[in-house]
């Protein structure tokens, strides 16, 4: 047994390892290996990749577009909806569902009709049907399709009624041609009794869907076509397709909640993309033969070929002159090697090739790169370890002398209220005791909530300073619950939204001014705190902005609405983004503002009630 794995070795290391072959041929063996397999291997991924990639790029490239073409669309027949809602809602027309069928009524309801179709180079019929005996159309003698087949159409007995408009595509028969259009058509109502008295018809032609279709640009040969919710073309480059049920049941099944591709099983194996849009009820497709995404596949694999019997060339041509040289950069290496022994990092060994020794050249280069970099990393790590040391005391002292600052301010407002009291200054004894109040506020908790208690008595002691300054005309009220007081609220959030109606809602408004401060529980797990006044009002443009940056959810860069924009970012930091604050007002009639906050998981909702 041992003598056969012994002759095993051999047979290896003879043919497979060419033992006893000449450097050059092992060489040329060897590096033949070593080109073709990786770069077959490169080639074969590439290959599939490559396919992958452009089939998603096309599956990319179509959904942009259909996309692009579903909002053009979508936006164009909007329009004609409005156009839809100005004839029904013209005094003519109007009058004519209320059953006034007088030659002027009816004469009036038909240039309605006119000046809108006049309006617009793609309507091509507007037609209104009432109770069976009133048939008005802009065309008039020169449309050749008889008004009672109108109701025999397929799409007839399904326009919704509940007034809501439907896009069908139809045939118009002129007196020389047929011209294919789609059909905007809505039920006609009675404005007094709401009963169904007709049907509005607006047919569109095809020429700015056309030029909306020719700018979809997806390869040589294919081509763009929308389906309604029955399956029937409403658009297709052969016009006489249009109106038709779909010929391939594939793409009648399609789910109509998603945008996905397939694979047509047509003659030419056409790759669909489509979405749905929910707005309309149309589908939009995009289909191209599979073989012109092959095409560039196949010319990629041609080029794949060709880089590998290149690279085998070059490779044989390579070996030959490799064998020559093999001993000069081991040499050079080592030369190095001794040079790092003895502490000289700034050599580098010269590669001049990417075979196995030059990767260890670059292999010893890098590492010695990267010793010399941890060494003067090490040595600014130090540096830095220092600096950063005396910058911690510095900011400690800095600390110490920040607090400092307010207990000094407090000290001093205290003694201002002594010296008030021995003057009999009751009202600047007063003052002073409430902004010492404020101060001391600030002063005593570091946690970033408070219960609603502490925050109204805080907000009360501001709102008594106010009092001072505008006298009679200028009051309050609160309103708390008691199950409200023990709330846990931001801390210093009430106070700038009080702060805010006398800076921004006060104004030049000469009559008296309230503030109203409530609670109102919202849920089990929610209440509201409502902060109203009586002011000026805010404008309706500074409201909108403030309420976009109120939803956004974004720090305020552009200085304005410091205060409110704070509370909001506090909020969400501390009880999450569902809770916040928002903002009605009304110009002349005041403003509200409500901070909607969670309730304690320990509150007894039940009394709350």
């Amino acid at each position: 047994m041992q003598s056969r794995w012994k002759k095993l070795d051999e047979f290896f290391e003879r043919y497979i390892l060419l033992k006893n072959q000449s450097l050059m041929t092992k060489l040329c063996i060897f590096s033949s290996f070593l080109v073709i397999f990786p770069v077959l291997s490169v080639a074969i991924i590439s290959y599939a990749r490559s396919s992958v990639e452009l089939e998603n790029e096309l599956r990319q490239y179509s959904g942009q577009i259909i996309d692009q073409v579903e909002s053009h669309v979508e936006y164009y027949l909007q329009e004609f909806e409005i156009t839809s809602l100005k004839i029904i809602n013209s005094p003519d027309v109007s009058s004519l569902l209320k059953n006034e069928k007088s030659v002027n009524v009816v004469e009036g309801a038909r240039n309605t009709l006119k000046d809108a179709a006049y309006s617009r180079a793609d309507i091509s019929n507007i037609t209104v049907l009432v109770d069976d005996d009133i048939v008005i159309d802009t065309l008039g003698v020169r449309n050749f399709y008889p008004s009672p087949n109108i109701k025999q159409e397929y799409w007839y007995s399904s326009v919704p009624l509940n007034g809501m408009t439907m896009l069908v595509t139809r045939t118009l028969k002129l007196k020389n041609k047929e011209q294919p259009v789609i059909s905007l058509v809505r039920r006609l109502y009675n404005p007094d009794t709401l009963l169904p008295v007709g049907m509005l018809i607006i047919d569109i032609n095809f020429r700015r869907i056309e030029e909306i279709s020719n700018k979809v640009t997806i390869s040589r040969n294919g081509y763009f076509f929308i389906l309604d919710a029955n399956g029937h073309y409403v658009y297709h480059p052969d016009y006489s397709k249009l109106g038709t049920k779909i010929e391939y049941n594939q793409l009648t099944k399609l789910k109509t909640n998603e945008n996905s591709t397939q694979i047509l099983e047509n003659e030419r194996k056409d790759f669909v993309t489509y979405t749905y849009s929910p707005n309309i009820g149309w589908s939009f497709f995009t289909a191209v033969p599979y073989k012109d995404i092959t095409g560039g596949i196949i010319q990629i694999g041609r080029t794949i070929i060709l880089t590998i019997l290149i690279s085998l060339i070059i490779a044989y041509t390579i070996g030959f002159f490799f064998a020559t040289s093999i001993i000069r950069p081991i040499r050079r290496l080592k030369r190095f090697m001794k040079e790092v022994e003895i502490g000289n990092l700034s050599g580098r060994v010269l590669v001049e090739s990417n075979d196995e020794i030059g990767q260890l050249s670059a292999g010893f280069n890098n590492t010695v790169e990267k010793l010399s970099n941890l060494l003067e990393e090490v040595y600014i790590s130090k540096l830095r370890e220092t600096e950063m040391s005396l910058k911690q005391k510095e900011i400690e002292i800095k600390m110490l002398q920040s607090q400092m600052n307010p207990h000094f301010l407090y000290n001093s407002l205290e003694t201002i209220r002594g010296m008030a009291l021995e003057e009999n200054q009751e009202n600047i004894a007063i003052m002073s005791f409430s902004l010492a109040k404020l101060l001391r506020y600030n002063l005593k908790n570091d946690s970033s909530t408070v219960s609603l208690g502490e925050e109204i008595k805080f907000c009360q002691t501001y709102l008594q300073i106010q009092k001072f300054r505008f006298e009679e005309r200028f009051e309050y009220e609160i309103d708390i619950p008691e199950w409200a007081i023990q709330q846990q609220v931001v801390k210093f959030s009430l106070q700038p939204l009080v702060e805010n109606c006398f800076v921004h809602a006060y104004g030049q408004f000469s009559q008296k001014f309230r503030i109203t401060i409530s609670v109102v529980l919202d849920s089990e797990s929610s209440f509201t705190i409502r902060i109203e006044d009586t002011g000026t009002g805010i404008p309706n443009h500074i409201l909108d902005e403030l309420t976009r940056k109120i939803e956004q959810k974004t720090t305020n860069s552009d200085g304005k609405h410091i205060g409110i924009l704070n509370v909001q970012q506090r909020i969400h930091h501390v009880f999450g983004s569902e809770f916040g604050l928002t903002i009605r007002s009304q110009l002349g009639a005041g403003t509200v503002v409500e901070m909607h906050l969670p309730i304690k998981e320990n509150s007894d909702v039940g009394e709350m009630k």
